[in-house]
């Protein structure tokens, strides 16, 4: 699995997007509410660490995004 951390995130829409570790910033993944593990959505917020793993987007297989998403528990 990845690691990132949220960047944006739309509560009142059910999505946002991750900055992936060592992308500089660029290449940032949508995620979906429906791609969090365990209905945990609402509890993400924006500069929250989260694992996740990547797969191309449905409706335009060039783009990728983050799927299987969940936070990262820091000491």
């Amino acid at each position: 699995m990845a690691t990132g951390t949220i960047k944006t995130i739309r509560d009142d829409k059910g999505f946002g997007f991750v900055a992936p570790d060592g992308s500089g910033g660029r290449n940032d993944l949508f995620f979906h509410r429906s791609a969090v593990e365990n209905n945990g959505f609402d509890l993400l917020r924006e500069g929250q660490r989260i694992s996740f793993d990547e797969e191309p987007d449905p409706r335009d297989p060039s783009r990728r995004r983050a799927v299987r998403v969940m936070p990262v528990d820091e000491e």
